[in-house]
């Protein structure tokens, strides 16, 4: 069964909404700015890639926002610019046959510091009751079900900085195996103080921007936001008189490293064996490959892996390549959610987002980085990476509007 991708939504440091969303990726636009969430200055680093023009009034209910954290608030904000850009009404999402399905790394951390601060200074007296329900990742699609009215599946994958392409690739195979017709799916993160400071800690953050592939990468820098994304099956599509196809959510790959909590196997076992399955489970073979979005966090370890994937699954070709974390930062677990709408994107308009900050060639990187200038190309069959702390590996197809062969059965292709 063919799934598709009708709609999509977008809370970033660069842009709200699918269009600006692309128009700054494709300009290199920067969102990486000075933190104005919480104070910085006694952390040793001051930039991340904030969502500033995020106003949850503007997308939000008064209600809505006083019952969410900011994590919720962008999830729910992004659902709703996909579940419009799909040009559902909301009141056809009501039902058994609709599911939702988000990946996240810590949830509501905003209400998580809340809730450590108020313990800390007063004790279990200062934790109020109101804000106990507005903690949990549990929580981020709910709110999304509830907006919406579906009753079908709800689901969250915390599976680190893969979840969102953990929560694509469970969302088609829901509507693979029969159990749902639509999945609003993605991801969402938000920036607070606690993880940021954990970063700093690990030593894994660059002081002001970050440079994947370059020699003189020095780490990764934080970023939020929520990429939503409306799939459906082929027939609930086609009904649709409304429905335009954007994509084709093809095989995706899951692996684990096994090896270390924070560092990539040296050899990339993890990462190669994920991007196989999701090359393969799409039908085709590696020359169909017309570009891959990049993990590309601008550390040494995990991009000198990336090349080595590269290497293994393209041999001599040289698949242009390119890391939208340059621009968003990493945005954690929203981070393979957001950047599989930019591979969407690139599948639309044939324009490969550059890899911003790019200067000096890694001679342990040797791959076609598109540098600092988005590309046109080809663009029928696109890869989407995402690597994570502990070894998580995924890996998803998307292509074109039936550009990939018609899929086998479910019961085969999971086998």
């Amino acid at each position: 069964m063919r799934v598709f991708i009708t709609g999509v939504g977008v809370v970033s440091s660069i842009g709200l909404g699918k269009d600006a969303f692309f128009a700054a990726l494709a300009e290199g636009t920067s969102g990486i700015s000075p933190v104005e969430a919480f104070d910085v200055k006694n952390l040793g680093r001051q930039f991340a890639g904030e969502a500033k023009g995020f106003r949850p009034k503007d997308h939000l209910t008064a209600l809505e926002v006083r019952r969410m954290g900011r994590c919720s608030q962008m999830a729910l904000a992004a659902a709703r610019m996909a579940i419009t850009d799909a040009g559902i009404d909301a009141g056809a999402l009501k039902g058994p046959r609709v599911a939702v399905v988000l990946g996240t790394t810590m949830g509501e951390a905003d209400v998580l510091g809340d809730l450590d601060h108020a313990w800390i200074h007063k004790g279990a007296a200062g934790v109020r009751r109101a804000i106990i329900p507005k903690y949990g990742s549990t929580l981020l699609p709910i709110h999304i079900a509830r907006a919406i009215g579906s009753e079908g599946a709800v689901l969250t994958l915390p599976a680190a900085c893969a979840a969102g392409n953990y929560a694509i690739g469970f969302a088609a195979d829901l509507i693979r195996s029969g159990k749902a017709d639509v999945v609003v799916t993605g991801a969402a993160e938000m920036l607070q103080e606690l993880q940021y400071s954990g970063f700093v800690r690990l030593a894994a953050m660059a002081p002001a921007k970050c440079q994947p592939f370059d020699l003189n990468r020095q780490g990764l820098i934080l970023g939020e936001g929520a990429g939503i994304l409306v799939l459906e099956s082929e027939a609930h599509a086609t009904r649709r008189k409304a429905a335009t196809l954007l994509a084709e959510v093809g095989g995706h790959g899951m692996t684990c490293d096994a090896y270390h909590i924070t560092r990539p196997h040296p050899d990339a076992i993890g990462s190669i064996g994920a991007m196989r399955q999701a090359i393969e489970r799409s039908g085709v073979t590696p020359d169909a490959v017309d570009f891959v979005n990049a993990h590309g966090t601008g550390t040494k370890h995990n991009d000198a892996a990336e090349a080595k994937v590269m290497k293994d699954i393209f041999g001599n070709r040289k698949v242009p390549i390119s890391s939208m974390k340059s621009m968003l930062g990493h945005c954690m677990g929203a981070a393979s959610a957001l950047e599989a709408i930019g591979c969407i994107m690139t599948l639309e308009r044939g324009v490969y987002p550059p890899t911003i900050g790019y200067e000096t060639p890694d001679p342990e990187c040797d791959v076609d980085v598109v540098a600092n200038v988005a590309r046109s190309g080809a663009h029928d069959v696109v890869l989407n990476n995402s690597l994570a702390f502990g070894g998580y590996n995924s890996v998803t197809c998307l292509a074109r509007p039936y550009k990939l062969p018609e899929p086998p059965p479910f019961s085969r292709r999971a086998a």
